[in-house]
């Protein structure tokens, strides 16, 4: 299963992936995770899915959000309890089945999570169970550039990554192998057209998309039906 193959890929990452993964992203991650919190309305309880050493939950708590922050990986949450102490509340659950009721946060976010369960629209419709008619669902993941920045990401992907992984080891080397891969494969089976239709299809309307640095990453956003 995908979500087992997730738990062991980042098992032993958690001391390291928050400054590893601003390295790798060239700087950018953090910027597309300010971006994704930008679009949910003021105030209200979030549910952080996938929250994992807890970079966007700090986000929403800095901009005065209450939140729940929920991941697979007791070895990530390890470092988010050490990261927020009791500010966040922290669940250790699988996205694909949430133990909330029904309507229970305002808004909810996630964070490259759809590549790593076995079917993204049966875990979208899970997700906007837990939100509230009018809250707001937002969503990161990495994409794939078009155009003239193509070639330089399919070099940074299929060369840096692997040598940049292998170079730190700690369990990224798994991480640099995988990822180019794991990416192409997500957007070659869920186009964004494709993606649309499975945010409307699990009760999510009025969605919205932006690419962010050359499409190296992209936010999804809408509104609970």
């Amino acid at each position: 299963m995908q979500a087992t193959y997730a738990r062991e890929l980042f098992a032993p990452l958690g001391s390291t992936y928050d400054r590893v993964g601003a390295v790798l992203s060239l700087g950018q991650d953090p910027l597309w995770r300010r971006f994704l919190v930008s679009r949910l309305p003021p105030g209200g309880y979030v549910l952080d899915v996938a929250t994992g050493t807890g970079l966007v939950a700090a986000e929403l708590l800095r901009r005065g959000y209450t939140v729940t922050g929920v991941d697979q990986s007791p070895e990530m949450l390890a470092v988010a309890r050490r990261r927020f102490q009791a500010q966040v509340k922290l669940v250790e659950a699988s996205a694909e089945s949430l133990p909330f009721a029904d309507g229970a946060y305002d808004h909810l976010t996630f964070t490259y999570l759809l590549r790593y369960v076995d079917d993204p629209g049966a875990t979208l419709a899970e997700l906007a169970r837990v939100v509230r008619s009018g809250g707001t669902v937002a969503s990161l993941e990495f994409g794939v550039p078009n155009g003239v920045a193509r070639p330089a990401w399919e070099l940074y992907v299929r060369a840096g990554l692997p040598l940049a992984g292998r170079v730190l080891r700690k369990g990224w080397g798994e991480v640099g192998d995988f990822l180019g891969g794991s990416i192409r494969a997500f957007w070659a089976h869920y186009p964004v057209e494709r993606q649309f239709e499975l945010w409307e299809e699990a009760g999510i309307h009025d969605v919205s998309m932006r690419r962010l640095s050359l499409g190296g990453g992209v936010v999804i956003w809408g509104l609970k039906t």
